[in-house]
């Protein structure tokens, strides 16, 4: 687990020793107890010291170090007992006085907030790295709204925070790890510097609720509306959309007496992750300008149930070659067609080389992990950066920091799923958005031999009945 943390600037060192020298004590006090459920519990209990030790430097480092939180707070890749503390910190991060947020929204705005709303909740619905919400109402049209608001000082902290742990991705590429990190930090950098200006958000958000809503009978997710006329680089006022977080569903399944483990709750956590999937294979094969921060944080599900995907701060354009290049690949996973996965790779310029005999086995391996959210048979925590991983048998020389977003977004649909307890492939489920796209494209070489055989199997298994 602590090779993972490695991209994570200077929290890095920290990590690993936290990880390594307390892990190896606690495993020698484990060793010494016969009982299973006895050294479970000495296993948890570990957990949950190092979770509170990460959480309180994440929360008093702040900027940077919040997304760090976000990262971590992933079933499939850490200890339930760091997911359970690590995730408050995807909404419920150290929130800015009120005072300093009034400052900054009637500076923005011209305006006091009398003047503008007719009331406004000084407690935050919820706060992040960048800025936090608080639910307002607008004087004359009586409109539930939120309203949204960069924390002071945040873009000068957070940009440090970047530049630090560029440098230390270049060390940590050449000692520990060779996958081009330096090359994802450049690309995160560019994404992070977008979210400071809740103008292009504002843009963002409206290019894609016109894409899902005029490309489909029902809209998959619900996407707010901004109030363009209280718009500006460090406010933000949309529509109020009335929901639960989805970090909040099992309770509310608790409270409404539904089994979360029965027949009702898992259909709906079903249709939750169908909506969200289908709303991701649409923007990213179809529009190739897509949401790229699907995090619990961002997510409510509201009466139906319906999804609703907030904060457009982090969004993404792919252009053509890289999202029909993208398309083969999704094609390849979804078909464990190991033998074109290579070329995928080519055409996206991501250049790899093996240090193992069964290559293109790895390099499907590969493929899966870092694009497909579907987990290996009988795991439920992924350990890419392992020995026996094919990310330490395959060297990335080149990752194109354009393609660092859907890295993301897959890594973090993943998460979503394995939280819920449902483990479905995006790959297999956007298969068909990627031959549409391709077919769209006029890029019919490769798309008509697979469909063509995919088709010959189909016609040969039914003649076998």
């Amino acid at each position: 687990m602590a090779t993972i943390l490695s991209i994570l600037g200077s929290s890095y060192q920290y990590l690993h020793r936290l990880q390594g020298l307390s892990s190896m004590v606690c495993q020698l006090r484990v060793s010494w107890v016969k009982d299973a459920k006895k050294q479970e519990q000495m296993w948890e209990s570990q957990h949950e010291q190092a979770a509170d030790k990460i959480y309180f430097m994440c929360s008093d480092l702040g900027g940077f170090f919040l997304k760090i939180a976000q990262l971590l707070a992933k079933p499939d890749m850490a200890p339930a007992a760091w997911v359970r503390k690590l995730v408050t910190l995807c909404d419920q991060a150290p929130a800015t006085p009120f005072g300093a947020v009034q400052r900054v929204l009637e500076e923005e705005l011209g305006q006091t907030i009398d003047e503008i709303f007719e009331t406004f909740d000084e407690k935050p619905l919820g706060s992040a790295s960048i800025a936090q919400v608080h639910k307002a109402r607008v004087k004359g049209n009586k409109m539930d709204v939120v309203v949204k608001v960069q924390h002071p000082g945040i873009e000068k902290l957070m940009m440090t925070d970047i530049r630090n742990l560029q440098l230390f991705a270049l060390y940590v590429q050449r000692t520990d790890i060779k996958f081009d990190l330096y090359s994802i930090t450049k690309e995160m950098e560019t994404q992070i510097g977008y979210e400071f200006d809740f103008k292009r958000e504002a843009n963002a958000m409206e290019r894609i609720r016109h894409f899902l809503y005029e490309n489909n009978k029902k809209s998959p997710v619900i996407v707010p509306r901004a109030l363009r006329d209280t718009v500006t680089k460090k406010v933000l006022v949309m529509e109020y959309i009335n929901g639960i977080p989805i970090l909040s569903l099992g309770d509310e399944m608790a409270r409404r007496g539904i089994n979360p483990h029965g027949k009702i709750a898992e259909a709906a956590k079903q249709n939750i992750l169908t909506s969200l999937s289908r709303a991701y294979g649409q923007m990213i094969l179809k529009s190739g300008f897509f949401h790229a921060d699907p995090h619990p944080g961002n997510i409510l599900i509201c009466d139906g149930p319906e999804v609703a995907l907030l904060d457009y701060g982090q969004v993404k354009e792919l252009s053509d070659n890289l999202r029909l290049g993208y398309a083969n690949l999704v094609i390849d996973i979804a078909d464990n067609n190991a033998s074109r996965v290579a070329q995928s790779f080519r055409e996206l310029g991501l250049h790899t080389v093996a240090k193992c005999e069964n290559e293109q086995q790895e390099l499907l391996r590969l493929a899966q992990t870092l694009f497909d959210t579907k987990m290996p048979a009988g795991q439920t925590v992924l350990q890419p950066f392992a020995d026996d991983s094919s990310i330490k048998k395959i060297a990335v020389e080149a990752f194109p920091e354009e393609l660092f977003s859907v890295l993301r977004t897959v890594v973090l649909l993943r998460g979503l799923s394995v939280g819920m307890g449902v483990n479905y492939s995006c790959a297999e489920q956007w298969r068909s958005m990627a031959e549409e796209a391709l077919l769209a494209s006029g890029r019919l070489t490769r798309d008509v031999k697979r469909t063509s055989r995919r088709r010959a199997s189909i016609r040969s298994l039914r003649a076998g009945h």
